[in-house]
């Protein structure tokens, strides 16, 4: 079993106790951002000497994960006026011994700060971290930087759900069969908190709406994202969303005559007549942040997570031409209780089951703090109405 399997699964069962992680509700909060210790400041690196590097599981090819974390690293450069010499990609890193050396070859090219942005890769950063105290290590999806101990390892995300959410809405008001697919990459938090919003969102503004999920067991991979996008639209499911790499579920879903709705892109160049929308994060929104308060000799948060509220969360653009019409109104509306806190996404009553067998509710008039007091998401329960397909 690799490293990754295993964080997760004890992220699972250590769910009560784990502050950072995938654990139980969190006590409500005044917020979500900068959560945690921060490091000690510094008398900051000039702009034009500064080197930025980042660990990415694909490349920009894929044209989702990796794509959309590129156009932040983009963004970060333009906003802050950097040199192309001044970043360094290491692309195409597997979740294992390979990332550890990508790590090490950022640091030997003189990387002051390096951003690893796959779950898989956390256990290689802490240790490489714990080596190199002068250099910051910044990790998105994880968990462990609260409890790690160490001034200059942090983790970063973005509350996706939100949009996951807002993006079931397209979908549930599109079905006709009233029966949802979602492909999704590995049974982790990260994953079931992503497809349980887009559930909640489709059964809001359609009661009889039920959920099909299979799941890949890799983050990229069209082949089989095809070939499960397939197998559930063989089901009835006509309307297929995902939590994977690649645009093969909506180019397949295209190919087969149903509905999409995509992630991490814009997906409607792909499949014109078949990708509703997509939810995305603004991923240059922290490593803007974070490279400026490098630059500025300024903490970095040890915990960071912002949402649909700080546009670091978002959608694309409606495929107004295939939509349900009032689609686009019904999301605005939604958009805006999820920005003031009137809608919470996981509110109850909701019922669950850990894919342990644990038990778990949300009692009416309560909701789950999803994301309040760490970065990473932590609901890992399949509700009513979704079923997962061996």
């Amino acid at each position: 079993m690799n490293k990754k399997i295993v964080s997760v699964l004890l992220c699972a069962a250590l769910a009560v106790t784990l502050m950072a992680g995938c654990g139980a509700p969190a006590a409500e909060t005044g917020g979500n951002e900068e959560e945690g210790s921060s490091t000690t400041a510094s008398e900051g690196i000039p702009k034009d000497e500064i080197k930025v590097g980042f660990v990415h599981i694909s490349d920009p090819s894929d044209m989702g994960y990796t794509y959309n974390q590129d156009l932040g690293t983009q963004e970060m450069q333009e906003a802050l006026g950097l040199s192309d010499d001044q970043i360094v990609n290491k692309y195409n890193v597997a979740e294992d011994a390979s990332c550890d050396t990508a790590l090490r070859e950022l640091v030997d090219a003189g990387c002051n700060i390096i951003f690893a942005t796959s779950f898989g890769f956390e256990d290689y950063v802490v240790e490489v971290a714990r080596e190199y105290p002068e250099v910051q290590f910044c990790h998105a999806t994880g968990y462990q930087a609260a409890d790690a101990g160490l001034d200059n390892f942090h983790n970063y995300f973005a509350s996706i759900y939100e949009g996951r959410y807002l993006a079931g809405i397209a979908a549930g008001m599109k079905t006709e069969t009233n029966r949802l697919g979602y492909v999704a990459a590995f049974p982790f938090a990260e994953v079931i908190s992503g497809y349980t919003a887009f559930y909640l969102g489709a059964k809001s503004v359609n009661p009889d709406v039920t959920m099909e999920i299979m799941y890949t067991n890799s983050w990229n991979d069209p082949t089989v994202e095809s070939q499960v996008a397939k197998a559930l639209i063989d089901r009835g499911c006509d309307v297929i969303s995902q939590h994977s790499d690649s645009t093969a579920p909506a180019t397949t879903a295209e190919d087969n005559g149903v509905w999409q709705v995509g992630y991490n892109n814009d997906m409607i160049e792909a499949a014109p007549n078949a990708s509703l929308i997509s939810p995305r994060i603004d991923w240059g929104i922290y490593v803007t942040e974070a490279v400026q308060a490098m630059i500025d000799g300024e903490e970095i948060p040890t915990d960071w997570c912002k949402g649909l509220a700080d546009g670091a969360v978002y959608l694309s653009p409606l495929n107004e031409k295939i939509a349900a019409e009032g689609t686009q109104e019904a999301i605005d509306e939604a958009a805006e209780k999820i920005k003031s806190g009137e809608l919470h996404v996981f509110a109850g009553p909701l019922r669950g089951v850990s894919p342990e067998g644990e038990e778990y509710e949300v009692p009416e008039g309560d909701y789950y703090h999803e994301q309040e007091e760490a970065s990473a998401p932590s609901w890992l329960y399949i509700v009513d109405g979704c079923t997962v397909v061996e």
